[in-house]
C-alpha cells in the first residue's frame, strides 16, 4: 500500500510540474514584439563574427536572443541581445555582471 501511495504521489506531482508554463530563466527579458519583427539568429550570429565574437550556442529567453559564446577578449560568457535591434543588453561570465545596459 505504501508503495502505491509513493508511486500516485510521483505521478501526481509529475503532472503539476508538467502544467506549469514554460517561464524565462535569463538574466533579463525583452519586450520585442512580435517574432515577425526581429532579425534572424543567423544575422545576429554573423554580426558578432565580425565583431571578433565565437558563438557556441543560441537561443531565444524571456523575448531576446541568448548566446553562449566567447568574446573578442577571450572570455567565455552568457550574453543577451535585442532581438530587433541586435543591440547588446546583458554580458555575464560565471555569475559576475560584466555588461548591463542601463534599464535591462
Amino acid at each position: 500500500m505504501r508503495l502505491l501511495t509513493t508511486i500516485s504521489l510521483a505521478a501526481a506531482g509529475a503532472i503539476a510540474f508538467a502544467s506549469v508554463p514554460a517561464s524565462a530563466t535569463g538574466a533579463i527579458t525583452c519586450k520585442a514584439g512580435p517574432a515577425s519583427g526581429w532579425k534572424s539568429e543567423k544575422v545576429l550570429t554573423e554580426k558578432l563574427t565580425k565583431e571578433g565574437w565565437t558563438v557556441r550556442k543560441s537561443k531565444v529567453d524571456g523575448g531576446c536572443y541568448e548566446v553562449y559564446g566567447t568574446t573578442p577578449e577571450g572570455d567565455r560568457v552568457e550574453a543577451y541581445f535585442h532581438p530587433v535591434t541586435l543591440e547588446k543588453l546583458y554580458v555575464s561570465r560565471r555569475g559576475e555582471v560584466l555588461f548591463r545596459k542601463k534599464g535591462y
